[in-house]
């Protein structure tokens, strides 16, 4: 399994990003995805979660309504799109993936929001 995130970087108030998680060695479909985030100094957060099927989604409060998350079976790649950013969201965000009972976790990529 391996998870390849790409798409953080430096954006400033406001502004917005797109990342992507690049998934291969599993059956991609067949498996909900999440993103997480960890900012300095404080726990693991989930922000989303997209299903295998039908692409329900859900969201942390804390960014419901600004990040959408999206998948393409057909590329096997799970999207985070976050609009309106807050300093607050600065953190390095992970795609994960469960499967038979083990989480499996991308390298991360760094966002940080700032002026």
């Amino acid at each position: 399994v391996q998870l390849v995130e790409s798409g953080g970087g430096l954006v400033q108030p406001g502004g917005s990003l797109r990342l992507s998680c690049a998934a291969s060695g599993f059956t991609f479909s067949s498996y909900a995805m999440r993103w997480y985030r960890r900012a300095p100094g404080k726990e693991r957060e989930l922000v989303s979660i997209i299903t295998s099927i039908g692409g329900g989604t859900n969201y942390a409060d804390s960014v419901k309504g600004r990040f959408t998350i999206s998948r393409d079976n057909g590329k096997n790649t799970v999207y985070l799109q976050m609009n309106s950013l807050k300093p607050e969201d600065t953190a390095v965000y992970y795609c994960s993936a469960r499967i038979s009972a083990r989480d499996y976790w991308g390298q991360g990529t760094q966002v940080t929001v700032s002026s």
